[in-house]
């Protein structure tokens, strides 16, 4: 049975995500994005909130809620800044949700635990400076020498790179000549010796959220630290960016919401040639635009959502809600600061804001090229999804 209706506690968790933003977030996200960075007592208190481990079952801690609430907390972050939705981007769908599919019961209790209460933030290490929508062509190493794995590399445009303190970091195993197969993922914390971060700066975008790059010199990784099988990695990461995907496509929604309610805002009060601009039917329908792309892109989210909760595999419809979601936000953006006009282009409004943090999403965590070629995939019958050997827990976590 569908059924479009949020339950109870899909209501309670977006109304205090939303009471959350808008006390937390939204009056000083204008001075964070100037000076380039939020406050870690920010993701503090996402985690006193239970945010951060929003749908992580509850015996290691977390909220035991549905996939639809992790969609619901994305959007109504994203409609304060994109910056505050990327935590639960990297820290839950592509970090923790892959050590809840992956790991084993040991490295659950170990590092699961601390991510969902929020103890810990997470964070995943696949990019690498000369290996983007390519990920099989990754150079980090990891040589097994004695009770460790001894890990060398570079990797790039890493969310939460300087703040997290557990990362999911994808290395080489195999040979270069293997490329996917010889990919295996590890358990990596922060203040192992031979680790060092660093900081992006000068983003076009979401400069309130850390990006940054971390670099590996011998650095030893216990071997119980290895994630699913040696040469596993590759089917381990892509499987984690179904869960990213997800949140940034829901988290698009919110930004979608946000340029239309800003329009809507200003299209009332501005006047031109003697009447509000609202009436002016070339301004209504960019405002219709926006109407279509976040109730089609918030469909396409839920349906996403409402699969997971199945436990069925989804690769094909959360790619195609984060390729949607993404290409509405940036039309939304973008006719967003045509409707405000000269005033768009200045931070005196949120608008310029908001377009300039949705370009990344449109790029990162498969970009909408990537993703038109998935979907043609699909369609054309040359890529079908096979089963993995561990699946995405399916919701409620215990009957």
């Amino acid at each position: 049975m569908i059924s479009f209706e949020l339950t109870e506690d899909h209501e309670m968790i977006q109304e205090m995500v939303r009471k959350f933003a808008e006390r937390e977030l939204a009056p000083n996200i204008k001075e964070w994005d100037v000076q380039g960075g939020f406050p870690r007592s920010v993701l503090t208190k996402m985690g006193e909130q239970g945010i951060l481990g929003l749908c992580f079952p509850e015996e290691y801690g977390g909220g035991g809620m549905d996939y639809i609430s992790l969609a619901i907390a994305c959007e109504e972050l994203e409609r304060v800044d994109t910056s505050f939705r990327v935590p639960l981007s990297v820290h839950i769908g592509l970090c923790g949700l892959g050590i809840l599919q992956w790991a084993t019961e040991e490295q659950k209790e170990k590092y699961l635990v601390p991510l969902a209460t929020g103890e810990k933030v997470g964070s995943f290490g696949l990019t690498e400076p000369n290996a983007g929508s390519d990920a099989a062509s990754l150079q980090t190493t990891a040589r097994l020498d004695g009770d460790n794995y001894i890990l060398n590399g570079e990797k790039m445009w890493i969310s939460l790179a300087d703040v997290a303190d557990t990362f999911l970091v994808f290395a080489r195993t195999g040979t270069a000549a293997s490329r996917a197969r010889g990919i295996s993922a590890f358990i990596l914390e922060r203040g192992t010796p031979g680790f060092a971060s660093d900081t992006i700066h000068g983003k076009m975008g979401i400069r309130a959220g850390n990006t940054g790059s971390f670099s590996l010199v011998d650095c030893p990784v216990p071997k119980e630290n290895l994630v699913g099988e040696e040469g596993e990695g590759f089917k381990i990461a892509m499987s984690c960016l179904d869960g990213g995907r997800y949140t940034v496509a829901a988290g698009s929604v919110g930004l979608i919401r946000a340029s239309l309610e800003a329009s809507v805002k200003y299209a009332h009060e501005r006047e031109t040639f003697g009447r509000p601009i609202a009436e002016h039917q070339l301004v209504q329908q960019m405002i219709a635009r926006m109407v279509r792309g976040m109730d089609a892109s918030r469909l396409l989210v839920y349906r996403a959502g409402w699969l997971k909760n199945q436990g069925i595999r989804n690769t094909r419809e959360t790619g195609l809600a984060k390729w949607v979601a993404c290409d509405e936000a940036y039309q939304a953006a973008t006719d967003a600061i045509e409707i405000h006009g000269a005033y768009g282009y200045s931070n005196e409004y949120p608008v310029e804001r908001y377009l300039r943090n949705c370009k990344a999403a449109v790029i990162y965590e498969g970009s909408a090229e990537i993703q038109t070629l998935l979907a043609a995939g699909y369609a054309l019958g040359t890529r079908k999804d096979n089963p993995l050997r561990k699946e995405l827990p399916s919701w409620p976590f215990k009957e």
